[in-house]
């Protein structure tokens, strides 16, 4: 009799606590179509601006029912010459400052992600031109229905990348050194 009392309770922790368990599950998530991505600049002529809308990525959310609570990792790549700026110099100038021929991808690896609601601080590194740096910056994070969108702002330097920053016309037009990189991406569950 002692032995049933003392089992009973300890089987419902255990079944108690399983369940919390598998109410927060790994789902696998991959980039969703149409990935909006911007690398901002400038230079002592005018600002200029590169998109591109493709990329894959994909990554293991943490759900807790249909709720995001976190990340456990993930992974988005880029084409570097799928950054567009609709100016063949300029875009030509870009690709050589990238050295595409060598550095076909632009990569983020996410290494944490820390916050709540929607306010987010990411931390990971970005492969740039074949060379990788850590990064950190905010991140909004929202749901529709099952997909988990994510929009930021990253303000870095060419130089941090080891890139010279691109000159034209004998050197008469520079650019800036700061870019910042702008995403608003949509993930959504791999089934």
């Amino acid at each position: 009799m002692k032995f049933t009392k003392t089992l009973i309770p300890v089987l419902i922790l255990t079944l108690m606590f399983g369940l919390i368990e598998v109410a927060k599950a790994q789902t696998k998530y991959v980039l969703g179509p149409s990935p909006e991505l911007k690398v901002e600049g400038g230079s002592s002529l005018h600002d200029w601006d590169m998109t591109s809308n493709t990329a894959k990525g994909e990554g293991e959310f943490l759900m807790e029912g249909n709720q995001f609570k976190g990340i456990k990792n993930l992974q988005v790549t880029m084409e570097a010459e799928s950054l567009k700026s609709g100016t063949r110099g300029l875009d030509s100038n870009a690709y050589k400052a990238l050295d595409t021929k060598k550095n076909k991808e632009v990569k983020f690896t996410l290494k944490e992600l820390t916050g709540n609601g929607s306010n987010y601080q990411a931390k990971g590194d970005f492969t740039i031109a074949g060379v990788t740096k850590p990064a950190s910056f905010p991140v909004k994070v929202s749901q529709s229905g099952k997909n988990i969108i994510f929009e930021g702002n990253y303000d870095t330097k060419l130089t941090t990348f080891s890139i010279d920053p691109p000159t034209a016309l004998l050197g008469t037009v520079k650019t800036r050194d700061e870019i910042t990189i702008k995403f608003k991406t949509t993930f959504q569950p791999n089934n």
